[in-house]
C-alpha cells in the first residue's frame, strides 16, 4: 500500500475552475451569472448622500454575501468566514481563493443604507424581474398565508417594564436641564441606572403591589413634568413608551392603589427593547412573541412575490397587508386571483378585492354551533326573498338594519317544534344573523362546494405552505429575527425572500445569452 503525500506549491487560484460541476444550486448560478446580476453599479444609488464615500468592497461581492448569508441563516462574521474559507462561497462571488475578506460591520452598514435607499426591497424585486423575462413567473394566481418570525429580545414582565421605560426616558434625558426636574420627582429608592427588575420579596403579596404602586406612581410623576414639554427624537419616542407602558397593565382600585390589571392589552408592548414587536396567535393554542412575515406566492413558479412584516398581532386579512402584498399588481390589466386560507374569507375583504380587480378565493369557514345542532348552514337563506327558513320548515323574514345587515327571529315557532332541542337551548327561541354582505358568504360557500373549485384549491393551496417551509429553513434571519423593530426585521425577510428566490431560479435550470434569461422549462 503506498502512502499519499501532499502536493507542495499547487495552488488554485479560481475555485469555479476548481469545483467543476460539483458546484451546485445557487452557488453555481451566482457563479456564473453574478456579474450580470450584481453589477458594479448595484449599490451606487445608496452613497448619493454619504460623506465618507463608497467601501473598497465589489457590489458583486457584497450582494452575494448578503444573499448566502440570508440563505444559509449566518450572522455577520459567520457569513465573512464562509466567504474566506469556504470555495463555493468564493466562486459564486467571483473571487480568488485565499480571498481576505471585509470586516462584519460592512454588512450592517449595508444593510442601514439599503433601506433608507429608493429600493429598499431591490433584492427581492430583482429576482421577479429575472423570473419574468425567462418566462416562469406569471400572474394568474397569487396564494398568500404568513408565518411568525420570533423576536430577538426576551419578553418582559409589567416590572421590568415599567423600570425599564423610566431608565429609558432618564438616559434620553441625560445632559437636558429637564433631567434634573424629572429625578427630582422620582420617590422610589432606585437610581434607574442599572438594568433588570427592582429587588422585591416576590412571595410578599403586599411587597409586590407596593412595587408596582410605586413604580407607577414614579412613572406618571415622570410623565407630569414632561407634559407640555416640547420633546424630539429619542427623548420623544421615550416619553411616549413610558405613557403607553404605564397604562396598559396596571389599574387603579377602590382604594387608591395601583395593581396590575388582569386583563391583557389588545395591543400590548411586550418589552421596552422592541416596542414594536406583540403577542401574537397562530391558532387558538398556538401563542408566540415577536413579528409575522406575510407572504404571496406565484403557485406557477413556486417564487415569492412579495414580503410584508408586521407586528404579530396583525390579523392575516388586514386590509392594509393585503394591499401591500398585492401592490405591484395594481395597475395590471389582467390582475391575478388571489387566493387564501379561512383567515382571508372576509366578506368585507373579499368585496374590496374584487372592487379592485380583484378575483378572491377564500375557503369560508363551515358554521359551528354547540354539542353538534344546527348551525347557520342548516338554515335557508335567500337574499332575494328576504327570508331565512329552517330545518323544520318554518320560514320567517329578515328585519334589516340600515347596514344591510339583518336578524332572522324563530321565536314564534321554536315553542312547539319538535326539532328545538337539536337547534337551540336559549328560552327566547332560534335566530339568524344576516351579514351585511351575506350575499358574499352564500355565493362563497356554494362555489366551494362544487368540484372544480375543491380541486383548484387543493391542488393550488399547499404550494405557499411548502414555500414557507422553505423560507423558514435558515432559522435565524427568517424564522427568529435576528434584529429589532419592523424595518430592520423587514430587510431581513425580503433579503430570505430573495434567496430562496435564486435558489428556486437555480433548480429551473437558469441561464442567461445575449442579456435575454431562460429556463431549462422554458
Amino acid at each position: 500500500m503506498a502512502l499519499g503525500s501532499a502536493p507542495v506549491g499547487q495552488r488554485f487560484e479560481n475555485p469555479r475552475e476548481l469545483l467543476g460541476d460539483r458546484l451546485k444550486g445557487v452557488y453555481r448560478l451566482l457563479a456564473e451569472h453574478g456579474v450580470v446580476l450584481f453589477g458594479d453599479d448595484y449599490f451606487a444609488d445608496c452613497y448619493k448622500s454619504s460623506r465618507l464615500g463608497r467601501p473598497t468592497v465589489p457590489a458583486r461581492v457584497l450582494a452575494t454575501v448578503m444573499v448566502l448569508q440570508s440563505l444559509e441563516g449566518l450572522s455577520d462574521q459567520e457569513a465573512v468566514d464562509h466567504l474566506e474559507c469556504d470555495l463555493r462561497w468564493q466562486a459564486a462571488a467571483g473571487v480568488d481563493a485565499g480571498y481576505v475578506a471585509f470586516h462584519p460591520t460592512v454588512l450592517v452598514g449595508q444593510r442601514n443604507r439599503l433601506r433608507l435607499s429608493d429600493r429598499p426591497k431591490r433584492f427581492l424585486e430583482d429576482t421577479k424581474v429575472v423570473a419574468r423575462q425567462a418566462g416562469v413567473m406569471r400572474d394568474r394566481v397569487r396564494v398568500l398565508d404568513s408565518t411568525p418570525i420570533y423576536d430577538a429580545v426576551s419578553t418582559q414582565d409589567t416590572v421590568t417594564q415599567l423600570r425599564s421605560a423610566i431608565r429609558k426616558l432618564l438616559r434620553a434625558l441625560e445632559g437636558c436641564e429637564l433631567a434634573g426636574r424629572v429625578r427630582a420627582v422620582l420617590v422610589r429608592d432606585d437610581d434607574y441606572v442599572g438594568p433588570g427588575k427592582p429587588a422585591c420579596d416576590w412571595d410578599d403579596r403586599e411587597a409586590r403591589e407596593a412595587l408596582v404602586d410605586a413604580l407607577v406612581r414614579d412613572a406618571l410623576a415622570v410623565l407630569a413634568v414632561v407634559d407640555g414639554e416640547v420633546l424630539v427624537g429619542a427623548v420623544r419616542e421615550a416619553a411616549e413608551l413610558l405613557a403607553l407602558v404605564a397604562g396598559q397593565d396596571v389599574e387603579q382600585g377602590d382604594d387608591g392603589v395601583f395593581r396590575i390589571a388582569r386583563n391583557v392589552a389588545r395591543d400590548r408592548v411586550i418589552s421596552t427593547v422592541d416596542p414594536e414587536a406583540r403577542h401574537g396567535h397562530k391558532s387558538r393554542s398556538r401563542r408566540f412573541d415577536g413579528y409575522k412575515a406575510h407572504l404571496s406566492v406565484d403557485p406557477d413558479s413556486e417564487l415569492i412575490d412579495e414580503v410584508v412584516v408586521t407586528p404579530a398581532n396583525t390579523h392575516d386579512g388586514d386590509s392594509a397587508v393585503i394591499d401591500d402584498l398585492l401592490a405591484g399588481h395594481a395597475d395590471d390589466e389582467d390582475k391575478p386571483t388571489v387566493m387564501g386560507d379561512c383567515a382571508y374569507s372576509s366578506p368585507d375583504l373579499v368585496d374590496d378585492l374584487e372592487q379592485d380587480g380583484f378575483e378572491m378565493i377564500a375557503k369560508v369557514p363551515p358554521a359551528a354551533n354547540r354539542d353538534g345542532r344546527y348551525s347557520k348552514d342548516d338554515f335557508t337563506v335567500d337574499l332575494d326573498r328576504g327570508t331565512v327558513a329552517c330545518p323544520g320548515g318554518q320560514m320567517v323574514v329578515i328585519r334589516f338594519s340600515r347596514d344591510g345587515s339583518g336578524r332572522a327571529d324563530f321565536a314564534g315557532h321554536c315553542a312547539d317544534c319538535p326539532l328545538r332541542v337539536n337547534c337551540t337551548t336559549s328560552t327566547s327561541g332560534r335566530s339568524i344573523s344576516i351579514h351585511r354582505r351575506e350575499a358574499i358568504l352564500q355565493r362563497a360557500k356554494a362555489v366551494q362546494s362544487t368540484p372544480e373549485w375543491k380541486h383548484a384549491y387543493r391542488s393550488t393551496r399547499p404550494k405557499v405552505e411548502r414555500k414557507i417551509a422553505h423560507f423558514v429553513r435558515a432559522g435565524w434571519g427568517a424564522r427568529r429575527a435576528r434584529t429589532r423593530g419592523v424595518k430592520r426585521v423587514t430587510t431581513d425577510a425580503v433579503t430570505r425572500a430573495a434567496a430562496v428566490n435564486w435558489a428556486r431560479l437555480a433548480t429551473l435550470g437558469l441561464t442567461v445569452t445575449d442579456s435575454k434569461w431562460a429556463t431549462a422549462t422554458t
